[in-house]
């Protein structure tokens, strides 16, 4: 008997026990169609504790004048934050404020993003999303999501 291939959402919530193994993170990124797929992100690590991610900048990042436009660094708080707040939750989570602070402007390279939760409650979990170019931080977001439990 054959076993079905894993859904995304499956494979999120077996990081609620253990960090997913590197198998099941390249499964994410082929499985995450969404806004990630689009922009490029790109998921290194998914467990408990943290997930963690990287974006490539490439022209389509930038603003008119050159800069990784902040948007950018919005979803790429959202995306990340929401996962983590969904395996700390252990239930679908959505957010419901997001609020990024640009600290230094993106020009190229590779943003690396963690997010690590701060308040993991019953209804609503707080995220706290690091995004780094060159080690330096240059943004920073706190998350809030609403758990949404049938």
């Amino acid at each position: 008997m054959e076993t079905a291939e894993p859904t995304l959402a499956e494979l999120i919530m077996r990081a609620t026990d253990r960090d997913l193994t590197p198998g099941e993170i390249a499964d994410v990124n082929h499985y995450n169609k969404g806004a990630d797929r689009h922009l490029g992100t790109r998921y290194t690590r998914i467990g408990p504790t943290g997930v963690r991610a990287r974006l490539k900048v490439g022209p389509e990042h930038l603003q008119p004048f050159g800069l990784v436009n902040g948007g950018v660094f919005a979803l790429l708080a959202e995306s990340t934050g929401s996962i983590m707040a969904i395996i700390a939750a252990k239930a679908v989570a959505v957010g419901v404020n997001n609020n990024t602070d640009f600290l230094r402007s993106v020009t190229s390279g590779v943003i690396e993003v963690e997010a690590v939760p701060v308040h993991v409650g019953g209804t609503t979990q707080v995220v706290d999303i690091t995004m780094k170019n060159n080690g330096q931080v240059v943004a920073k977001s706190r998350l809030r999501t609403l758990c949404l439990r049938s």
